[in-house]
């Protein structure tokens, strides 16, 4: 009922665009203060990074230096014969990827998720698949609200320094020189997980599964988990989702990094594309 009653309310300040403006200005001096202290903790764990909760990532960092990696979002597109192509690749996988695991021992390299109410909806299966794991990265706003296993490595996720903007579709990011001080919110973990894949020296890169089409009412994932959608996440998420893609991309061009887009079909045509098939060297039929 609560769930509900925020849904309705934040509809009515979505659809009324003065309230929403008037909320966006209100809140500028809070949203300004949130961002400093962040800026200022984050200082002080680039300064001193072993005395950091975080300072599991430093054993990840160039860990892969010079590799390619495929990360695999969990677009509708996605097919289980898709991953199981991948089973001698690099990869980082996300969130509903669990669905997949009871019909093949193929498994991502590296999983990550920073959603708290997608982390609640399959807690059971993550903590029964990652059990003494090495290789699960999960942000800290899931666990300073959740219990999460002590073989999970948190990661500090900056969703404040653009979160006001979302009450005026003002969508911008910023790219992570040091997962170990930040990782910093693109409105989806995929961009959490280029960030991550960056850290750990990934220099090729091949994006799977994203395919930034979205319907309300409609699949938005190839197994769907009874999500809630926040007020107009659906409307937007196309928009969110390219600016984040966007600053990959620059980002990637600006430090010698390719990245490519590997998926079947879909809008997003921020990145070169690149068939699974011509990368792997395999045959599609």
């Amino acid at each position: 009922m609560q769930v509900q009653i925020r849904n309705i309310l934040n509809e009515i300040r979505y659809y009324n665009k003065p309230l929403r403006t008037a909320v966006y200005y209100i809140s500028m001096p809070y949203f300004a203060v949130k961002n400093a202290a962040y800026n200022l903790s984050m200082k002080k764990r680039m300064k001193n990074p072993a005395e950091s909760r975080y300072k599991d990532l430093l054993g990840f960092k160039g860990r892969h230096k010079g590799k390619r990696c495929f990360i695999i979002a969990t677009g509708p597109s996605l097919k289980l014969a898709d991953v199981e192509m991948l089973r001698n690749e690099y990869s980082i996988s996300m969130n509903s990827i669990t669905k997949f695991f009871p019909d093949t021992n193929w498994r991502p390299t590296y999983y990550c998720i920073q959603d708290k109410s997608v982390y609640v909806k399959l807690s059971d299966e993550i903590e029964t698949y990652y059990k003494g794991a090495d290789n699960v990265f999960v942000a800290d706003v899931i666990s300073d609200k959740i219990q999460v296993p002590d073989n999970f490595h948190e990661f500090s996720l900056n969703g404040i320094y653009n979160r006001n903007g979302y009450r005026v579709n003002k969508w911008f990011a910023n790219f992570s020189e040091d997962c170990c001080a930040t990782v910093y919110d693109g409105y989806s973990v995929t961009f959490s997980a280029i960030q991550l894949a960056v850290y750990m020296g990934f220099t090729e890169i091949y994006l799977l599964g994203t395919d930034c089409n979205y319907t309300k009412g409609g699949k938005n994932h190839f197994a769907e988990y009874s999500k809630t959608q926040n007020y107009h996440d659906i409307e937007t998420a196309y928009d969110r989702n390219i600016t984040m893609y966007e600053t990959a991309k620059r980002y990637a061009g600006e430090h010698g990094i390719k990245i490519y887009n590997a998926t079947r079909g879909g809008k997003l045509e921020v990145f070169p594309r690149k068939s699974l098939e011509d990368i792997l060297g395999k045959s599609s039929k």
